[in-house]
């Protein structure tokens, strides 16, 4: 029960959700420009999240929350689904996936920064620990990528930890899917006209796999995840939970060898064991 009042529940569940991120975007730009793809699954998204406010009859942000608002939605809704898609054009989804094990570290270290949490010195350990072995299992089955592919896939980290961070302080007082709409919504400005400006000539192209893929980031890895996560790191504690991210560049390669049919190696379970053993030591030494 503590797992699940303390948000350990609701955050893996957007873990999960988010696992599913990379493999369906490396499907979609296949057939979609990556400005295309970002703009348009925030666009679908933003439209969600206006009705989900009306809906539910949400009171405006106010005018202080604006600037948190902004470096959420440049980290998540700008920044990681544009960096990740430029990158996925170069190399395969299980060379991208790898570098998510660095999104806890770059988390906590956004927690400390823009959220004002305290942590032990052995969270620290455990989290350097958990983040040197997904670094060490990528760079020990490198699968082809590029010096451009490999800086935009940092670089999107880095974003998406600071988005994950900034969010989360947010939802404390607004609440997870309404953070996570508003951002969306301020985002428009900006992606209606770059989605105008990139429309493709044509839709008669576009493969199955690519709209399916297309659809996933729209609505689950745009909306439907970041309602369950924020939710779990407001609850949890924004470093604390976001060690959970450790797991999910295992559960996004099986996803990757499922769909996309590529090789998963027993390296990778005993790397798995590890992750999460870690996930459960930085647990125990977190403190809000």
């Amino acid at each position: 029960m503590n797992w699940i009042k303390g948000g350990w529940l609701t955050g893996f569940i957007g873990v999960m959700i988010f696992a599913g991120s990379l493999p369906a975007t490396r499907a979609a730009v296949a057939d979609f420009d990556p400005l295309f793809l970002t703009s348009a699954r925030a666009i679908i998204a933003a439209t969600l999240g206006a009705m989900l406010l009306v809906i539910g009859r949400q009171r405006r942000p106010a005018l202080s929350d604006l600037f948190s608002l902004a470096i959420t939605a440049a980290g998540v809704v700008v920044g990681f689904p544009l960096l990740t898609a430029l990158a996925l054009q170069q190399v395969s989804s299980a060379h991208s996936i790898v570098f998510l094990g660095l999104l806890p570290l770059c988390t906590a270290a956004f927690a400390v920064l823009r959220g004002g949490e305290r942590l032990q010195p052995a969270f620290w350990l455990f989290a350097i620990v958990g983040g040197a072995l997904v670094a060490g299992y990528a760079l020990s089955n490198d699968s082809g990528g590029t010096m451009r592919s490999d800086l935009l896939m940092t670089a999107a980290v880095i974003v998406c930890g600071l988005g994950y961070a900034e969010g989360a302080k947010l939802t404390r007082r607004l609440g997870g899917w309404q953070v996570i709409s508003w951002a969306l919504l301020l985002s428009l400005p900006v992606m209606i006209p770059m989605a105008w400006f990139t429309v493709p000539p044509t839709f008669s192209q576009i493969s199955t796999s690519a709209w399916m893929g297309f659809v996933y980031v729209s609505v689950f890895s745009m909306l439907i995840g970041f309602i369950f996560w924020y939710h779990g790191l407001a609850k949890g504690g924004i470093a604390a939970v976001g060690q959970l991210q450790l797991v999910q560049p295992f559960m996004a390669l099986g996803l990757a060898s499922l769909l996309l049919h590529e090789s998963v190696s027993a390296m990778m379970l005993l790397i798995t064991l590890g992750a999460v053993t870690c996930v459960i030591g930085a647990k125990r030494f977190a403190v809000r």
